[in-house]
């Protein structure tokens, strides 16, 4: 397959010659067809790389066309021309593995770009055959480990939706490795040369995030002494993963909407708008479709964003996968500490696997480390596991004052904010010091207190060793 051939599918003959000579002028080889069923044909003739289809045409149209070539495992890039009223259509399009779509008036530009990220996808493809036969002997896909059928079908998913520009909404409970989705996707995309920027949205102030993601001009409010660049414009020709997007201001939400619908932003304090080529990731520890009826998340973002999902499962729902990611977490934490820790014990395995993981991959991360820090052989016994590793507070004596008492019918959830404040309070309100105690992140610790909105929550102190 040659990647400078490309297919001009339109029934229009004015726009299907126009299009077909700009495409000619960028140095690719353009054919044209008239619709859908001339088209099928010139791909088995021509084998082009790229087919520029429009959506609504006579006899078959675009998705019917994008449906044979999927069929027929025609592996090409398919980009699809719409007019602004049919973008849903666009949208279902890509989740059944459209590259992209454009609409009406056509950007050139933007096109341009488009056709060049497309052209890449010849030799990300070849990348991806060897990730798959690295995922078929090893249970690997970039820094993600599993072989169980959970983690199986997120490397299948991953595969399918990385070469695309498809939003993808990445779901799953704090430190299940949504980041590490994210990541791996950049990785397997034509976009893998360009930057890959990841924003936490709950870790920064409602008053900076918009300045944080659009940028500023100078003198565009109190304190903007100079011109700010924001992450969109950071992340140009890459990615952009927004973290905790159920957390971004719902203001701030219409104004990323927009910027997804019409490829442009504009700095707070400009009168200018600029066009942006940037993939857009999100990630959420909530149910989306709560956050939305809880009015946290706008439900035409969540529509906007959730063209494709991809949901991680807590580790307790994938243990078998253990082994594998103990010895990968090993082999990184004896590199960062330079340790020669090569195992952990039956008896260390043993208690991993009774364990029920609430931090997720996080919190067994945390545990190995700490225990290669401790390690004074090379191997990790139960001795150099955290002081009460595994054993819920329940059994604690009942004068205790640090105890944690709970009554029959108390849920998950009002057990697990029991437990986050008693641990605060008794590490005198020192985060993360808490955070370390609880084996969760500190950004998870800052989300839990958020959440929960209690008194005891807002009074603690800010007070957060390095």
């Amino acid at each position: 397959m040659n990647a400078e051939k490309v297919l001009i599918v339109e029934d229009e003959e004015n726009e299907r010659t126009g299009l077909a000579e700009l495409v000619s002028s960028w140095g690719y080889k353009a054919e044209t067809a008239r619709d859908g069923v001339e088209g099928l044909s010139k791909v088995a003739q021509w084998s082009p790389a790229i087919v520029v289809t429009d959506l609504k045409m006579p006899r078959m149209g675009g998705i019917e066309l994008l449906g044979h070539l999927a069929e027929q495992s025609q592996a090409m890039a398919v980009i699809l021309v719409t007019a602004q009223g049919t973008i849903d259509s666009a949208v279902q399009a890509m989740r059944m593995g459209a590259y992209d779509y454009i609409t009406k008036p056509i950007d050139t530009n933007r096109l341009r770009t488009m056709l060049q990220n497309a052209s890449t996808l010849v030799g990300t493809r070849a990348e991806l055959e060897t990730a798959r036969r690295k995922l078929r002997d090893s249970g690997s896909l970039g820094q993600l480990r599993g072989s169980s059928r959970k983690m199986q079908e997120i490397f299948r998913l991953i595969e399918l939706v990385a070469p695309s520009t498809a939003s993808v909404l990445i779901t799953g409970a704090s430190g299940t490795g949504k980041e590490l989705v994210a990541r791996t996707i950049h990785q397997l995309s034509s976009r893998r040369d360009r930057p890959f920027v990841p924003i936490n949205c709950a870790a920064i102030p409602e008053t900076l995030i918009e300045s944080e993601i659009f940028g500023h001009e100078k003198g565009a409010f109190t304190g903007a002494l100079e011109r700010r660049t924001g992450c969109f414009e950071l992340a140009e020709g890459g990615t952009i993963l927004l973290d905790e997007i159920g957390e971004m201001p719902v203001g701030t939400q219409a104004k990323l909407l927009r910027v997804l619908e019409d490829r442009k932003l504009r700095r707070l304090g400009s009168k200018v708008e600029t066009a942006v080529d940037v993939r857009v990731l999100a990630a959420t520890n909530k149910v989306p479709e709560e956050a939305v009826a809880s009015g946290q998340l706008r439900s035409d973002l969540y529509y906007r964003l959730n063209v494709f999902n991809i949901h991680m499962p807590p580790l307790r729902e994938h243990k078998e996968d253990l082994p594998e990611l103990v010895q990968l977490l090993l082999s990184e934490m004896s590199a960062k500490h330079s340790r020669k820790v090569a195992a952990v014990s039956e008896a260390v395995m043993h208690q991993f696997n009774n364990y029920s993981w609430p931090g997720n991959v996080r919190e067994l991360r945390n545990t190995i480390e700490r225990a290669i820090i401790v390690c004074d052989s090379g191997m990790i016994e139960t001795k150099h596991l955290p002081p009460g590793f595994g054993q819920p507070p329940l059994r604690a004596a009942s004068n205790d004052p640090d105890a944690v008492r709970l009554g029959v019918g108390t849920t998950v959830g009002e057990a697990e904010k029991m437990l986050i404040l008693k641990t605060l309070q008794s590490t005198n309100n020192n985060k993360t010091k808490a955070a370390e105690i609880l084996g969760i992140s500190l950004k998870t610790l800052h989300n839990k207190l958020k959440e929960y909105g209690s008194a005891a929550a807002d009074s603690a102190s800010e007070k957060e060793e390095a």
